[in-house]
C-alpha cells in the first residue's frame, strides 16, 4: 500500500460515495488508474463493506451503556455458544473480548431503560453469564467512524 492507497482510504471513510471520477480528482490519478486501485483495495480486504452512519437520535437510540460481563467457566463451548448469541442480539452494536476483571466489554443501545433492562433479563437467562456490570454513558464526547490508516 502505497501513500496514494493511504489517502484514498482515508477518502472513501468520509465520503463513501464518492464517484470514481471524483476519487481520482481528489488524489490526482486518471479515472481507470482509479478504479483499478479501488478494485484492488477492496479485493485485498482493506476496504470491508459500505454503510450509512445514522444519528442515533433520529431512529429512537437515545441510551448507551457498556456492559462488562464475566462467564463461569472458559471451555471453548461456553465461549462459543456466549459470542454466538451475542452476535444475534440486535442490541449489541459492539463486542470485544478483554483482559482484566471481566471476559467481554459490549457497546449496548436502547432506546430506553425498560428496553436495557430486557436485554440485561436475556443476558441473566444465560447459563455461561457469571456476572454483568453495567455502566450507563452520560454523553458522547467522541463519535469518529473513520479509521486512521498506519501502513
Amino acid at each position: 500500500m502505497d501513500k496514494i492507497d493511504q489517502h484514498m482510504l482515508m477518502i472513501l471513510q468520509q465520503e463513501g460515495r464518492i464517484s470514481t471520477a471524483d476519487l481520482s480528482e481528489k488524489v490526482a490519478l486518471s479515472p481507470s488508474p482509479c478504479a483499478r486501485r479501488l478494485k484492488r483495495l477492496e479485493e485485498e480486504g482493506y476496504i470491508e463493506n459500505y454503510q450509512a452512519n445514522l444519528n442515533k437520535a433520529k431512529i429512537g437510540i437515545v441510551m448507551t451503556f457498556f456492559v462488562e460481563i464475566r462467564l463461569n467457566d472458559h471451555q471453548a463451548a461456553s465461549i462459543d455458544d456466549f459470542e454466538k448469541i451475542i452476535a444475534e442480539m440486535k442490541e449489541v452494536i459492539n463486542g470485544y473480548i478483554v483482559s482484566g476483571a471481566y471476559d467481554y466489554l459490549l457497546e449496548v443501545v436502547s432506546p430506553d431503560l425498560e428496553g436495557y433492562e430486557l436485554f440485561t433479563k436475556k443476558l441473566h437467562r444465560l447459563k455461561s453469564v457469571r456476572d454483568i456490570h453495567t455502566h450507563l454513558s452520560v454523553r458522547q464526547i467522541k463519535a469518529q467512524s473513520s479509521l486512521p490508516v498506519f501502513k
